[in-house]
């Protein structure tokens, strides 16, 4: 994905905090694209949308005292033009706005009242033009407490850029309250994907306000969101001279008594293309992992002895240790034996809680290909990360070396290198004992063909999500390696 990063399959999908956009915009008028252009633009933009779904009724729109509410003038005017009864309420004074804002402003010639419960009266759609992604406090007074008495009142409300009061970098929720429709401009932030802005801003619409391309060659995106276009070259097909060893082989490392979590990710890893997937199991639990698996291959071992002369052979491409592990010494054990090997090497579940006592350890072990799969729980006992979900999971892989999948209905993929990609396709089914062991085996699937940690994780996930809604309602963990060979094949055609 290193490689690709600058090509236009990839920047569509990129993400921009609030300062890369406020630079874009700033390129775009060096280019030669006034700032009273952009927010005639984004206006117009927004208006659009708005007539695409509704047809003329009574809207009030709530400017604030910034280019948001610039924006807000300019749709109110839209909508007027076009034969809406349109009210007007503006947090502030006229006169102080400033620039562009006053530009557009100036040209509103209707009444402009204060923003109210009373600028409420009788609208049936709300546009949210007070505060913009760039808002770094709590919302309070008159616009929290007109946007709450919206709320109350179940007014439709269509937010510009973000819903005030959502912090465009980080998803966090200052006072905003839901919107139907939230439209911003050139490229999503990563508040808009994470939890729990996401939820909040309705249908999700992204404005082209003519932007110029050249403000890639200065705006450099390192967060992306989850798509096949980021990382589809990666995934390898099988090759018509090839075999089964050069697709690669995969080793879990299995449990005992809970064994079904490691079949799982054993038969993910296999069903992701690794030409052969070995599961090495305690010699007493032969006999249930040898019943209920076929075509993955079973090794009994009697210790830890047994699994380093395992890992000797080095046709083992990647390793997987943690599902049903149990957060023991002999799983931190086996853990560090595997990662010694500077294999690829997934750590999940019980195999990344078996570091919490002393974090640092784990850090001095990885020292190959590594993937971490926390969730938030197991993320907490080894990292002390603050901040926001997208921040965190930056520091730990920072901190570590290893790419951190921070699970969640927004997961996050981090780097080392600071890359990050969210992702958004995962749907509410998924949240199922025993889906994250599968992940881990589709990751573990593609890092055994040899795909790099980063794009190997931020596919696997994607294509869980992608599997899990194939699948539909009803669905089961183990349901979900028998749906990835349709996902995959929409892939390949």
């Amino acid at each position: 994905m290193q490689a690709e990063a600058s090509t236009d399959m990839n920047l569509k999908t990129a993400l921009l905090d609030v300062s890369q956009m406020a630079q874009a915009d700033r390129l775009s008028v060096a280019a030669g694209i006034s700032g009273v252009q952009l927010m005639h633009n984004a206006g117009r933009a927004v208006a659009h949308e708005i007539l695409q779904r509704w047809s003329p009724r009574a809207v009030t729109v709530l400017c604030g005292p910034g280019n948001n509410g610039g924006d807000g003038f300019v749709v109110a005017l839209q909508l007027l033009d076009a034969g809406w009864p349109v009210r007007l309420a503006l947090l502030g004074e006229r006169k102080d706005l400033a620039g562009e804002a006053a530009y557009h402003a100036a040209h509103w010639h209707g009444p402009v009242e204060r923003v109210s419960h009373a600028a409420l009266q009788g609208a049936e759609l709300l546009v949210d033009a007070l505060f913009g992604a760039g808002l770094t406090r709590p919302l309070h007074g008159p616009a929290f407490e007109t946007l709450a008495a919206a709320a109350e009142k179940q007014i439709p409300i269509v937010a510009i850029d973000v819903p005030s009061g959502l912090m465009g970098n980080t998803g966090e929720v200052m006072g905003a309250v839901p919107a139907v429709l939230t439209v911003t401009f050139f490229r999503k932030k990563p508040g808009h994907l994470l939890l729990p802005g996401r939820v909040l801003c309705g249908e999700l619409v992204v404005a082209d306000i003519g932007t110029p391309t050249s403000v890639w060659t200065q705006v450099v995106p390192d967060t992306f969101e989850n798509d096949p276009a980021l990382w589809r070259t990666y995934l390898t097909e099988p090759l018509p001279g090839g075999n089964k060893y050069t697709r690669g082989h995969a080793l879990v490392y299995g449990a005992y008594p809970m064994t079904g979590a490691a079949r799982m990710a054993a038969r993910a890893a296999a069903r992701m293309g690794a030409g052969l997937t070995t599961i090495v199991v305690p010699e007493e639990a032969l006999p249930v992992y040898a019943a209920a698996l076929t075509s993955i291959m079973v090794q009994p071992m009697a210790g830890l002895p047994d699994l380093l002369r395992l890992l000797l052979d080095k046709r083992f491409t990647a390793l997987l240790i943690g599902p049903g592990a149990g957060a023991s010494e002999n799983t931190l054990k086996a853990a560090l034996a595997m990662l010694a090997t500077g294999r690829a090497t997934l750590l999940d579940a019980d195999a990344i809680t078996v570091f919490e006592r002393d974090p640092a350890l784990l850090d001095r072990a990885i020292v190959g290909p590594c993937v971490i799969t926390p969730h938030e729980g197991e993320f907490d006992r080894v990292f002390d990360a603050t901040g926001d979900k997208l921040t965190r999971a930056r520091a730990a892989a920072r901190r570590s070396g290893a790419v951190v999948v921070l699970k969640g209905a927004d997961t996050v993929i981090a780097a080392p290198d600071g890359r990050a990609v969210i992702n958004t396709n995962a749907p509410a089914t998924l949240a199922t004992a025993g889906a994250g062991d599968v992940l881990g085996g589709m990751v573990l699937g593609l890092l055994a063909q040899g795909m790099a940690p980063f794009p190997a994780a931020s596919a696997a996930v994607w294509l869980h999500g992608a599997a899990a809604t194939a699948f539909g309602p009803g669905l089961m963990a183990e349901d979900l390696p028998d749906a990835l060979p349709a996902v995959l094949r929409s892939l390949f055609q």
